[in-house]
């Protein structure tokens, strides 16, 4: 993606915590010559040899997976807080503009076996299930619940490349910086507010 130098984002812990901070994606690729694009959780985990991946499902009713050969490049999308920037915000005359943070992932995709989609829904519900009431686990379930399972196609993407981008007004001034902070935490939107917060942390 196009990003300007000064909003490239390199540090790759950071990268990891945003991507499971933010982590229902949009899976992308190619079915029948046009882009074809999914929104699914996806899980970013590291393997032995150090090499990293993200591990998701499609339902077979998806025609996505069809055209998943192995090693095929595809591309995943992780867009977090964003929102409108008022120029009145500013202490000068400007344009207005919009800020987010967004990642892109690239890498080659792998079909998983039985075994290694099980492993790969125990991880995402474990995350998701984690601090709840009642939490729900993958091997508490009956046998026939889990026959739903049949029903999904289970893959990993081993990553090649990442982009990275965090627009949040690093080109204004500190002064238009806490403001346009301050503006965002004043609006009843919580998007704004959750923007306001991503916007703090470059002030860290």
């Amino acid at each position: 993606m196009y990003i300007p130098p000064i909003f490239k984002h390199d540090n790759v812990s950071e990268i990891r915590k945003f991507i499971s901070e933010n982590g229902f994606g949009i899976l992308i690729n190619q079915v029948d010559g046009k882009f074809w694009g999914t929104h699914i959780p996806l899980i970013l985990q590291m393997d032995e040899d150090g090499s990293s991946y993200l591990f998701g499902h499609v339902a077979k009713a998806n025609k996505q997976w069809t055209n998943f050969q192995n090693d095929q490049e595809v591309m995943a999308i992780f867009t977090g807080p964003h929102g409108y920037i008022s120029s009145s915000w500013y202490s000068k005359e400007n344009v207005p503009t919009w800020n987010y943070a967004a990642v892109h992932i690239y890498g080659k995709i792998q079909i998983l076996n039985q075994d290694e989609l099980m492993n790969s829904l125990k991880i995402l519900t474990n995350k998701y299930e984690h601090g709840r009431s009642n939490p729900v686990r993958v091997e508490g379930l009956s046998e026939k619940t889990l026959k739903q399972n049949s029903g999904l196609i289970g893959f990993k993407i081993k990553i090649s490349e990442i982009q990275s981008a965090r627009k949040l007004s690093q080109n204004r001034n500190k002064a238009d910086h806490d403001n346009i902070i301050a503006q965002l935490n004043n609006s009843e939107d919580r998007n704004d507010q959750d923007l306001a917060n991503e916007m703090k942390k470059d002030q860290q």
